[in-house]
Protein backbone atom coordinates (compact mmCIF):
# COMPACT_ATOMS: atom_id res chain seq x y z
CA UNK A 1 0.00 0.00 0.00
CA UNK A 2 0.74 3.34 -0.62
CA UNK A 3 2.33 4.76 2.97
CA UNK A 4 2.51 8.48 2.14
CA UNK A 5 -1.25 8.54 1.75
CA UNK A 6 -1.92 7.44 5.38
CA UNK A 7 0.81 9.65 6.50
CA UNK A 8 -0.89 12.64 5.05
CA UNK A 9 -4.34 11.35 5.85
CA UNK A 10 -3.47 11.20 9.59
CA UNK A 11 -1.91 14.38 9.29
CA UNK A 12 -4.68 16.06 7.79
CA UNK A 13 -7.25 14.35 10.20
CA UNK A 14 -5.18 16.00 13.73
CA UNK A 15 -5.08 19.24 12.09
CA UNK A 16 -8.94 19.02 10.79
CA UNK A 17 -9.99 17.34 14.20
CA UNK A 18 -7.35 20.04 16.27
CA UNK A 19 -9.33 22.55 14.36
CA UNK A 20 -12.71 21.52 15.47
CA UNK A 21 -11.77 20.86 19.11
CA UNK A 22 -10.21 24.98 19.66
CA UNK A 23 -13.40 26.18 17.61
CA UNK A 24 -15.80 23.78 20.10
CA UNK A 25 -13.24 24.84 23.01
CA UNK A 26 -13.63 28.89 21.83
CA UNK A 27 -17.27 28.42 21.66
CA UNK A 28 -17.72 29.12 17.96
CA UNK A 29 -19.27 25.37 17.66
CA UNK A 30 -22.06 26.77 19.58
CA UNK A 31 -22.67 29.95 18.15
CA UNK A 32 -22.47 28.82 14.69
CA UNK A 33 -25.28 25.88 15.84
CA UNK A 34 -27.49 29.16 17.51
CA UNK A 35 -27.11 30.83 14.44
CA UNK A 36 -28.47 28.31 12.40
CA UNK A 37 -31.13 27.50 14.71
CA UNK A 38 -32.43 31.24 14.56
CA UNK A 39 -32.08 31.49 10.81
CA UNK A 40 -34.19 28.36 10.38
CA UNK A 41 -36.29 29.64 12.80
CA UNK A 42 -37.16 32.96 10.85
CA UNK A 43 -37.00 31.21 7.50
CA UNK A 44 -40.56 29.47 8.84
CA UNK A 45 -41.87 32.43 9.34
CA UNK A 46 -41.48 33.60 6.01
CA UNK A 47 -44.47 33.73 3.69
CA UNK A 48 -43.58 31.97 0.75
CA UNK A 49 -44.90 32.75 -3.18
CA UNK A 50 -46.95 29.33 -4.57
CA UNK A 51 -46.19 28.04 -7.48
CA UNK A 52 -48.14 30.60 -10.30
CA UNK A 53 -46.92 33.39 -8.24
CA UNK A 54 -43.38 32.88 -8.89
CA UNK A 55 -44.39 31.55 -12.27
CA UNK A 56 -46.11 34.80 -13.01
CA UNK A 57 -43.00 36.99 -11.39
CA UNK A 58 -40.48 34.80 -13.38
CA UNK A 59 -42.49 35.93 -16.57
CA UNK A 60 -42.62 39.40 -15.66
CA UNK A 61 -39.24 39.52 -15.37
CA UNK A 62 -38.27 38.47 -18.85
CA UNK A 63 -40.89 41.00 -20.44
CA UNK A 64 -38.91 43.74 -18.43
CA UNK A 65 -35.39 42.42 -19.47
CA UNK A 66 -36.30 42.31 -23.14
CA UNK A 67 -37.88 45.87 -22.69
CA UNK A 68 -34.92 46.76 -21.23
CA UNK A 69 -32.43 45.30 -23.88
CA UNK A 70 -34.65 46.56 -26.67
CA UNK A 71 -34.69 50.36 -25.23
CA UNK A 72 -30.90 49.60 -24.68
CA UNK A 73 -30.31 48.93 -28.54
CA UNK A 74 -33.11 51.55 -29.28
CA UNK A 75 -31.19 54.67 -27.91
CA UNK A 76 -27.58 52.97 -28.79
CA UNK A 77 -28.83 53.16 -32.57
CA UNK A 78 -30.23 56.35 -32.27
CA UNK A 79 -26.79 57.84 -30.68
CA UNK A 80 -24.86 56.21 -33.48
CA UNK A 81 -26.96 57.81 -35.74
CA UNK A 82 -26.80 61.22 -34.38
CA UNK A 83 -23.10 61.32 -34.19
CA UNK A 84 -22.44 60.14 -37.27
CA UNK A 85 -24.84 62.71 -38.88
CA UNK A 86 -22.28 65.03 -37.11
CA UNK A 87 -19.34 64.07 -38.24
Amino acid sequence: MNTKFYIQLAVWSVVVLGGFGLAWRAGWVAKIASYLAETREELRKCSWPTRDELWNSTVLVFIVIIALGLFTVGSDYVILKAVRSFL
